[in-house]
């Protein structure tokens, strides 16, 4: 079967061990189109960055790069500017015919927490070859926040497909026009672009930029710090910022998406050639984002962004993303949003769950 897996299709690869999980599932795991994936009991302070490589495995590299070891029981800070690597509770043996990628939660990117699965063997981050048997584990960099973490945390989630799932520029199209997949004319080239919005309704505010010296967040308080405390606000008069080399920024996207029950999205870079900034962390976007939010009219998209050697110019408009729409194998039984708790369906301009609400 063709197709990205929905939530019944992942319960069932967990009832028949292609998913090994350390401790049962906790509830709101299984997302309509993914599996949020558990940190275990410690972590591994590295010295840099690694993949495995092909024929070695996961933990003979930690041997090579390993600095100390940091147990999580009771909770511990994962410092601004490290590496860590954590064995998580879930494990695979896919069959021959299934792949996966992985990717940053929603609330993992708004931290600026650069979190990568990697596996024994593997060649590239996030991607799981099908047939792959062996653990997962998650590299996490904290960029902007120091973090305070504990085992079963959930910092990135994984989905599941089997075959050629994208839809190429013309389906996209035909999608479209019969039903709407954002509010404004659509930009279709090697999937729907995606632009940023610097002229917000009745207000000057555009965006976040992270503070560069900030206390630490624990990742499991949600609405309690005070937005001020690690973030500046951005503003703009003129449908212009300039973005400035090794900032991050939280920004949102001038479309409001609208992903129908039959399909998922990504989002990814639009231009490889665009090299002073990017949309920092893809995402994943669920069965059902923005489908019914405001009668169907989509959700504002939440852009992750980081400026590289030189400032940037930003225009009100410019793209900077695309979406890479996917069929799902199966119709979800759940929906992004529909009675499952949702973090942010119908979003606009918005923080991670951790802040209050401005």
């Amino acid at each position: 079967m063709t197709g990205v897996f929905p939530n019944q299709m992942i319960e069932a690869m967990v009832a028949s061990g292609r998913i090994a999980i350390d401790a049962p599932l906790v509830e709101g795991q299984v997302q309509p189109a993914s599996l949020d994936l558990r940190l275990g009991s410690v972590a591994y302070r590295v010295r840099a960055s690694f993949l495995a490589g092909q024929g070695a495995k996961v933990s003979d590299r930690l041997e090579e790069f390993e600095m100390h070891r940091i147990e999580l029981s009771q909770g511990a800070v994962l410092e601004k500017g490290c590496v860590y690597v954590v064995p998580l509770m879930e494990s695979l043996k896919l069959p021959d015919d299934v792949q996966a990628v992985a990717n940053a939660k929603s609330s993992t990117g708004r931290l600026d927490l650069l979190t990568r699965t990697i596996t024994d063997g593997g060649t590239e981050f996030d991607r799981i070859p099908q047939g792959y048997h062996g653990p997962l584990y998650a590299e996490i960099c904290p960029r902007s926040f120091s973090v305070l973490v504990r085992p079963g945390m959930r910092l990135n989630q994984i989905r599941f497909r089997s075959g050629q799932a994208v839809l190429d520029d013309d389906t996209l199209r035909d999608l479209h026009a019969k039903t709407s997949l954002v509010n404004v004319d659509a930009v279709i080239d090697d999937g729907l672009g995606f632009s940023v919005d610097l002229r917000l309704a009745d207000t000057t505010l555009v965006g976040y930029r992270a503070k560069p010296h900030t206390g630490v967040i624990d990742l499991d308080r949600i609405g309690q710090y005070e937005p001020a405390e690690y973030w500046e606000e951005v503003h703009s008069q003129n449908g212009r910022i300039i973005l400035d080399p090794g900032a991050f920024y939280i920004l949102v996207s001038r479309e409001a998406v609208h992903i129908p029950p039959r399909y998922a999205a990504e989002m990814a870079p639009y231009l490889a050639m665009v090299g002073e900034f990017r949309v920092h962390y893809a995402g994943f976007f669920d069965p059902g984002f923005g489908h019914d939010a405001a009668g169907g009219a989509g959700s504002r998209g939440v852009l992750e962004v980081r400026c590289h050697e030189a400032p940037f110019v930003l225009e009100h408009g410019q793209i900077v993303g695309r979406l890479v729409y996917e069929k799902m194998a199966e119709v979800p039984t759940q929906l992004y949003g529909a009675g499952i708790a949702s973090n942010y369906q119908g979003q606009g301009l918005k923080l991670s769950k951790h802040f209050r609400s401005v």
